[in-house]
């Protein structure tokens, strides 16, 4: 390998190696050393397709070619030529090399922040004749920064409010190189600090006023406003007087509906939320300031990586350029925190709490982010084109027909108490949410019983289906072994039906037959059973999903009961119209007050308990 990485900041004590030629990629993973190091995976042309960390290279390398890996996996190993490595002296040096090796060559499977964006704020520059300017990126030079603004449309609304009201200079650079006054001075936007038209100090006020409202007091730009207005109005100058009352509205609308404070906030809290199906990954960042939603992003990838290390790899990448960071950090899967916690207090220069929430007011909002990254990736998965996938799975299952409407069933429950069934349809190898079901469980009494409750949903799926004259799947699968297919067979012959049914056990990713043909069992790259896979995984996912909300539906109900002002009814209210706190997180004040018709007041207070 020649050395490739000249600026890697750990070169000295990092061991490049050579390709290990004539060996295949599960033999050049059994030879690498036992370091802690970072791996590049590589395709015939020599290209990068994914870099990886590890502890220890030679068992994180070779878990990749080990029998029965999820499909995304071995896709990937297929198309692995060789592999090279780069030993470093422990796995926070790893860490920070692979962030700067995935920055550099952009692999395929790794995570890549191509989608997401940072969010603008408003800049106040430290200079003697300060700029006002948009800006998405901090500058450490003791400028002063508001926002950041999840809605454009509130930023130029901010911006226009100063445009018109406190003309300031434009030009960049020291105040000293401008000899003659611009185009803007002659049009009365910029006072002519260049010419010496305005003082220092003169200039300094407006300068303070627009830091003061930009802070949250804007009484003063407001009274200013209504007067200039009735003073037009008085003059007859009707065009000047609405303009002004345009700009009073706006500066209202505005400050009541986006929280606006200096970047560094002491109450400053990131969320973060990743969702895998199958390789496509998308992460959701929704953040908090002052106890306010002020940004929501969504970044998306192709991985081979797992949930927890997809996170961490793509919190890396996006803090790396110290803007914005957050002084808590919350994420729906249990990373490595202490490594992530000294990459911000080493690399970045501030401490960082992380915290991995399952119930309480940070899981609900981290809630929030995990049903933004799920739904942006399944509207992801629905662009896939599986027509080669179902056609091979019409072979290998003897179907008689091309299985486009696949129906799947998966049980889950938490002690017997809360027992869910989801149903998911796919159509066209492809999942169609709206027409997802799930089913509370009602001949339990509490038992713990799968078969009865596949049982129960079967029948209640199809009954209804032969009811409606509904359209009925081309296959069913189910999650499980031969007790479950036959328990779903048995229900489907009961009802006169005659539809083809699989189960697919976890085990060994065996699909399984009613009958007595044996088990059939797929190289996990095949694209038949990636399909299934696909299936069973979204079914887990969705009958896991509708417990926690049922469990969440009860904790947040409580909670809303316990709210000054809300109670019993009110709190069924909130519940019935937004269905989880999920849903109030989702409204400001005023959307909750119209959507569940109640007081204003009442739901600041429900919004206040919940975010702070």
């Amino acid at each position: 390998m020649n050395n490739a990485y000249p600026h890697s900041p750990f070169l000295k004590m990092a061991a490049l190696k050579p390709t290990m030629d004539g060996m295949s990629a599960k033999d050049q993973a059994h030879a690498l050393p036992e370091n802690p190091g970072v791996y590049m995976m590589k395709d015939s042309s020599d290209k990068i397709i994914y870099v990886g960390k590890a502890k220890n290279l030679r068992r994180r390398v070779s878990s990749y070619f080990l029998p029965n890996r999820d499909a995304k996996t071995s896709a990937l190993v297929a198309k692995i030529d060789h592999i090279d490595y780069i030993i470093t002296g422990n796995e926070y040096e790893a860490l920070v090399l692979e962030n700067n090796l995935i920055k550099r060559h952009k692999p395929h499977y790794n995570i890549l922040l191509k989608d997401g964006k940072s969010y603008p704020m408003i800049r106040i520059t430290n200079e003697k004749f300060p700029r006002v300017m948009k800006t998405r990126r901090l500058v450490d030079d003791g400028s002063s920064y508001f926002g950041p603004f999840s809605a454009t449309g509130a930023l130029e609304a901010y911006m226009d409010l100063i445009r018109d009201n406190y003309p300031l200079r434009r030009c960049s650079g020291p105040i000293e190189r401008h000899k003659e006054a611009c185009l803007y001075y002659h049009m009365h936007k910029c006072p002519g600090p260049c010419i010496g038209a305005v003082s220092e100090k003169e200039y300094k006020a407006s300068v303070d006023e627009i830091r003061s409202f930009l802070s949250g007091d804007d009484e003063r730009l407001m009274k200013r406003l209504e007067k200039d207005m009735k003073d037009a109005a008085a003059r007859l100058d009707f065009e000047t007087a609405a303009a002004k009352r345009d700009l009073v509205d706006a500066l209202k609308s505005v400050t009541k509906a986006q929280s606006v404070e200096e970047a560094f906030s002491d109450d400053s809290r990131d969320y973060a939320a990743v969702a895998l199906r199958g390789p496509l990954c998308s992460v959701s960042i929704i953040q908090l300031r002052d106890g306010r939603v002020v940004g929501k992003a969504l970044y998306r990838a192709e991985t081979i990586s797992d949930e927890t290390d997809a996170l961490l790899s793509f919190l890396v990448q996006y803090y790396s350029d110290g803007s914005n960071l957050p002084k808590e950090l919350y994420v729906n899967q249990e990373i490595d925190s202490e490594l992530l916690a000294k990459y911000f207090r080493d690399e970045l220069g501030v401490p960082l709490f992380i915290g991995f929430p399952k119930d309480g007011r940070h899981y609900r909002i981290l809630r929030m982010a995990e049903v933004n990254a799920g739904e942006d990736v399944d509207k992801r998965l629905g662009r896939i084109d599986n027509t080669d996938a179902l056609e091979r799975l019409q072979e290998l299952l003897g179907l008689e027909v091309l299985p486009e409407h696949i129906e799947g069933f998966d049980i889950a429950q938490l002690a017997g108490k809360y027992t869910t069934a989801s149903l998911i349809v796919f159509r066209g190898g492809k999942p169609s949410v709206k027409d997802y079901r799930r089913f509370n469980m009602r001949t339990l009494d509490g038992r713990i019983d799968d078969f009865q409750s596949m049982r129960e949903a079967v029948s209640r799926r199809y009954s209804r289906l032969l009811n409606e004259d509904g359209k009925l799947p081309d296959l069913v699968m189910v999650d499980g072994g031969k007790g479950q297919v036959h328990v779903a067979v048995d229900e489907l012959e009961g009802l006169g039906l005659q539809i083809p049914v699989v189960g697919l056990a976890e085990r060994n990713e065996e699909i399984v037959f009613p009958d007595d043909r044996p088990n059939l069992v797929l190289d996990k790259a095949d694209p038949a059973l990636r399909v299934l896979i696909a299936l069973r995984d979204e079914c887990h996912r969705f009958a896991t999903s509708a417990n926690q909300r049922m469990r969440s539906h009860d904790a947040g109900f409580a909670l809303l009961q316990s709210i000054e002002g809300v109670g019993k009814k009110r709190a069924a209210q909130v519940m019935k119209e937004c269905g989880s706190i999920e849903g109030v997180l989702a409204l400001d004040a005023d959307g909750l007050a119209a959507k569940c018709s109640i007081p204003r007041t009442v739901a600041e207070r429900i919004i206040k308990k919940l975010t702070l």
